[in-house]
């Protein structure tokens, strides 16, 4: 049976205490370091300012990390996914989220840490900000990379290479940047089945519902105390912890 565990901390303390080649895949939605469009923004500005529009009607806690220049982005992220590197196992797929200013530094922390960069899948939302007189900002993207060569004997899916699915709205919704669960119960199948996933920005716990709900494991970690109460309350409804 599938079981979960969820780390309580900064993921750059916990990773390195977890084993060695002991996932199958790692997929995951870092804090983007984006929103602020100036280095005023970024730093003096929360999360909620940042990635939520002015009428929202929820009073989600904000989440630290999201300040970092590009240079503090690009060494701390490729420290993370290093760590992540070490931790899977040969031939395990990588997903890492990003929105449309971090793409080319996250490209770069990926490779960074040694993983083969695979390409972009793009994540399109229904419902998404205008933007008045241009674009409107209607993707956000998914990173894929692999541990070496892509392992499509152990796990030989035909996945696509673009998706549609709008941010969980009202009860639902239960972090700030929260990924849908459609969204993430296609991404889980870039892992073998019966894996283990894992994903060092664990929020309210979307990857390890949709690890769980598909028959794989998942191991996740969490800086913030709340949405870790939040991410316990559901992956509980989906398996025992271990």
């Amino acid at each position: 049976m599938p079981a979960w565990t969820l780390h309580h901390g900064d993921a750059l303390t916990i990773l390195p205490t977890l084993p060695t080649e002991s996932m199958d895949a790692a997929i995951t939605d870092p804090p983007y370091n984006s929103g602020g469009l100036t280095p005023t923004q970024r730093t003096n500005d929360t999360a909620r300012g940042k990635y939520v529009t002015g009428d929202a009607r929820h009073d989600l806690p904000d989440f630290d990390g999201d300040t970092r220049d590009q240079r503090g982005y690009l060494a701390w992220l490729s420290l993370i996914l290093s760590e992540c590197y070490r931790l899977t196992r040969s031939g395990a797929p990588l997903l890492v989220f990003s929105d449309w200013r971090q793409v080319p530094v996250t490209s770069d922390a990926v490779q960074a840490a040694g993983w083969t960069w695979r390409g972009i899948v793009p994540w399109h939302k229904p419902i998404s900000r205008p933007a008045k007189g241009g674009f409107k900002r209607e993707c956000e993207y998914v990173l894929w990379a692999t541990h070496g060569p892509v392992d499509a004997a152990r796990n030989p899916v035909y996945l696509p290479g673009l998706y549609s699915a709008s941010q969980p709205r009202g009860r639902d919704r239960t972090h700030i940047t929260q990924k849908p669960d459609t969204l993430m119960a296609e991404l889980v199948k870039v892992c073998a089945p019966q894996g283990t996933v894992l994903d060092p920005f664990a929020g309210s716990g979307s990857t390890g519902v949709a690890a769980l709900t598909s028959g794989r494991s998942f191991v996740g970690i969490e800086l913030s105390a709340r949405y870790v109460t939040a991410a316990q309350q559901r992956l509980g409804q989906k398996g025992p912890t271990t």
